[in-house]
């Protein structure tokens, strides 16, 4: 096992063993105990009580988190001409259609989200082993497929993020920055969290919420009081 540094040590020292922290007192400790260098993202992870094998207890979807994810998020739109105009005033990075399709078969996945529009989306199927593992593929139930591309783009740029729950049932999402106040990292965690609550699958049964950790880049983790409704 690898030997904790001093800063780990009292990063770890100042979290109480067994405890379940409130959302606020978790966004204030999780800055107190992050020490890198540079501006740690902040994330959370649900563990949700669902099989996700089953398709009728699959959890996604999509949250805009009301203090954006302080990253500057690369968008690419693969569009036809006369919707490029409208995603370039949108703010994408990346514009265009068969010029990008011939750059992501050679292998560039230089973005973080690919909007598209439902006409373009057969162009993009034989991509689905280079996109697919990067979770870039577009997605209609995530609104990245859609033909108001700039409320897409303008969306995802403001701090829209997708989430799905893994297999085995934990939903893992960045919530923010080590800079952001404390206050902006509970309210943007607290958005994901009643977010899921909403998508609970009615064939889940038992406890819906078992538990939620949050930490940062390299901090320990925080356990969250799982019971926030």
């Amino acid at each position: 096992m690898a030997r904790l540094t001093k800063k780990q040590k009292e990063a770890l020292a100042k979290i109480e063993k067994g405890r379940l922290y409130s959302l606020d007192e978790a966004s204030a400790l999780v800055k107190d105990i992050t020490n890198t260098k540079f501006d740690a993202s902040v994330d959370i992870a649900v563990r949700l009580g669902v099989d996700p094998r089953k398709a009728n207890q699959m959890v996604r979807g999509v949250v805009s988190l009301p203090h954006g994810t302080g990253k500057d998020i690369k968008v690419l739109a693969l569009v036809t001409p006369d919707k490029e105009a409208e995603a370039k005033e949108a703010g994408a990075d990346y514009v265009g259609l068969d010029e990008y399709l011939d750059k992501i078969k050679g292998g560039w996945t230089d973005v973080d989200v690919i909007i598209t529009m439902p006409s373009v989306m057969g162009k993009l199927g034989p991509l689905g082993r280079v996109l697919g593992p990067r979770g870039l593929m577009p997605n209609p139930k995530t609104g990245t497929v859609t033909m108001d591309v700039a409320k897409a783009v303008t969306e995802v740029k403001a701090g829209k993020i997708d989430f799905k729950v893994d297999k085995t049932g934990i939903v893992h999402a960045a919530i923010g920055k080590a800079s952001f106040s404390a206050d902006k990292i509970a309210g943007n965690a607290n958005e994901l969290i009643q977010t899921l609550l909403k998508l609970k699958p009615t064939a889940a049964k038992g406890t819906y919420v078992k538990s939620i950790f949050m930490s940062s880049t390299m901090s320990p983790s925080i356990a969250v009081d799982p019971k926030i409704g």
